[in-house]
């Protein structure tokens, strides 16, 4: 299946981290694209963090001048969902971490997408088949977990909800594919494959730094040179937010089980504002969004 990108329109709902990179996504691969969020702030900055990214393409020589441009003339912001939905043909909701926000943004939006459109959510944790009990056409509601930084990240969880139709699946693949992503197909269940495994690493990280076992910038290059891994898992939550990565787990506590159990040091720092990249200190302090050298938190200082 191939999607006709000038018949298409997709609409982003969240200006935050996540919704940024996405829009970014469907407006660099040819698609009509509006972010929408309720805090002009929030669209401005998003608007400007995507023509940066496009720039910087073209500074590197990835992008050409021209594509960029076109981009950018791509992609349009607007604060009223009810409007920026009209016609839309792909919903992506990439709002807070929140059932009942989520499903207060799907039956908003419904209501004006094109006939069959596809609604879909950026859920990391939470239930696909209960997001989808606030729209009319369950069938067409699906998970499109994306992953950060988007532009950079190839994967895209589809996760079926229990009424999700063979069709969205695969218009969903196709939308996946036209962006350049790679799919896998995931069964409804708590934390999907990835961010099962990513928060109870995370949370084991957090545990080891707590207990003394080695200094941040020891656990995180033992995860970066030992398996290979692009990232340290301290360094992916503050990336991430401490204050979602605490959403995740208490929800996987609640459903999975003791071993997802949130480390008292995460709860200790999200109660103290230090969140990570998005507040300037998480476990590490950052500048100007750039971690400052030698700045890990250490056992000695909780």
């Amino acid at each position: 299946m191939e999607i006709a990108r000038q018949h298409e329109k997709v609409v982003v709902v969240g200006a935050g981290l996540m919704g940024t990179g996405i829009a970014h996504a469907f407006a660099s691969s040819g698609f009509a694209t509006v972010l929408v969020d309720n805090r002009a702030e929030a669209l401005e900055s998003s608007r400007a963090q995507i023509a940066r990214i496009l720039d910087d393409g073209v500074r590197l020589g990835k992008v050409e001048a021209t594509a960029a441009d076109a981009s950018k003339a791509r992609l349009s912001i607007d604060s009223d969902l009810a409007q920026a939905a009209r016609g839309g043909t792909l919903l992506i909701e990439t709002v807070s971490e929140k059932l009942d926000i989520k499903r207060a943004v799907l039956a908003t939006a419904q209501p004006a997408l094109a006939a069959g459109a596809i609604v879909a959510t950026n859920t990391s944790a939470l239930s696909v088949t209960e997001i989808a009990t606030a729209v009319p056409h369950p069938e067409r509601v699906i998970g499109m977990h994306f992953f950060n930084p988007v532009h950079k990240m190839k994967l895209v969880e589809l996760v079926l909800g229990l009424a999700t139709s063979d069709e969205t699946t695969a218009r969903s693949r196709a939308y996946s594919d036209a962006i350049g992503k790679t799919s896998i197909v995931v069964n409804e269940s708590p934390g999907l494959t990835t961010s099962r495994m990513s928060a109870l690493a995370g949370n084991e990280a957090m545990w080891m730094l707590q207990e003394g076992t080695a200094s941040a910038e020891d656990i995180d290059t033992a995860l970066r040179m030992g398996f290979n891994h692009p990232m340290g898992p301290l360094e992916l939550g503050d990336l991430t937010g401490w204050d979602t990565r605490l959403s995740v787990l208490k929800y996987l506590h609640a459903t999975l089980g003791d071993k997802f159990r949130p480390c008292p040091l995460i709860i200790k720092m999200v109660a103290a504002g230090r969140l990570g990249r998005k507040t300037g200190h998480g476990v590490y302090r950052y500048e100007n969004g750039q971690r400052v050298p030698a700045s890990g938190l250490k056992a000695s200082a909780l």
